[in-house]
């Protein structure tokens, strides 16, 4: 039996955010009039009407509108959207797309994902819409404006999106680990990219995260405030070895990653607040 899927009726603003999306602009991936309709009949729907030169935007809202009281067919437009065949041109493309529609689509109590390539929707506590980015600490930085390697800044990013998913679904070790390894990603990075002098003769593959660090507090690149905060993140990523858990006989909560999250955003933001100008 096919499961049900975890929409309902979507919201006129998600609809709204939902066409935008599937537009796109100069940051997401863009379609024209005629690709629009294209994209509708890949995601498997019947009867699309021919694109009649109309605003694209304007277009593709009445076509959800008109389908919005039968939730499969926009189930369909999700998963389309994140389905690595759509940016064959442009595959570095997907994971932002699926970002943006998890921006808005949370609200709705449902994420869109695609674990080995395989789109899927899964039911979600709207409550936990973009954790970390509506606390005393907000991202401010993306992670193309802090590292010029777009190949790693995409996989640092899925790491970012993937933390979110643990943290949807109740996963708090595994997301506070994936933090530590996107924290840890980020500064090896930006020391090689801004002085890889400041390694020394470490390798890039082999130096730790509490050298890192500090390379990036003494550099002036991050806080005193953040870099105190930072060890402690890290002390709770090596809970990645279970024996460490153990030994600190605590296991992390939703609090504990209430926590190391605005650590990570507060991170991302000193760096870009301390990007070298270009000349």
């Amino acid at each position: 039996m096919t499961p049900q899927p975890p929409l309902g009726i979507l919201d006129a603003n998600t609809l709204e955010e939902l066409a935008r999306v599937i537009c796109g602009d100069e940051h997401l991936y863009y379609r024209k009039g005629y690709e629009i309709a294209r994209f509708l009949e890949h995601a498997g729907w019947q009867r699309v009407p021919e694109y009649d030169g109309e605003y694209r935007r304007e277009w593709t809202l009445a076509r959800l509108t008109e389908r919005r009281e039968d939730p499969t067919e926009l189930e369909k437009v999700l998963l389309r959207l994140a389905d690595p065949r759509e940016y064959l041109d442009e595959p570095d493309q997907l994971p932002a797309v699926i970002s943006a529609v998890n921006a808005f689509l949370i609200h709705e109590g449902a994420r869109l994902e695609n674990p080995g390539g395989r789109p899927r929707l899964v039911a979600c506590d709207p409550s936990l819409a973009h954790p970390g980015s509506q606390g005393p600490v907000e991202l401010r930085a993306a992670m193309t404006d802090l590292i010029s390697d777009q190949t790693m800044a995409g996989l640092l990013q899925h790491r970012l999106d993937e933390a979110r998913t643990c943290y949807a679904n109740g996963a708090h070790v595994a997301a506070i680990i994936m933090l530590g390894s996107l924290l840890e990603g980020v500064l090896v990075h930006v020391v090689q990219e801004r002085d890889a002098s400041l390694l020394g003769n470490k390798s890039p593959d082999h130096v730790n995260l509490d050298t890192l660090i500090k390379t990036c507090h003494d550099a002036d690149w991050i806080g005193a405030d953040v870099e105190r905060f930072c060890h402690e993140l890290r002390k709770y990523r090596n809970f990645v070895h279970p024996r460490a858990e153990i030994r600190e006989a605590h296991t992390p909560d939703r609090d504990t990653l209430d926590m190391c999250w605005p650590v990570v955003n507060a991170v991302l933001n000193d760096l870009a607040d301390s990007q070298p100008k270009a000349a």
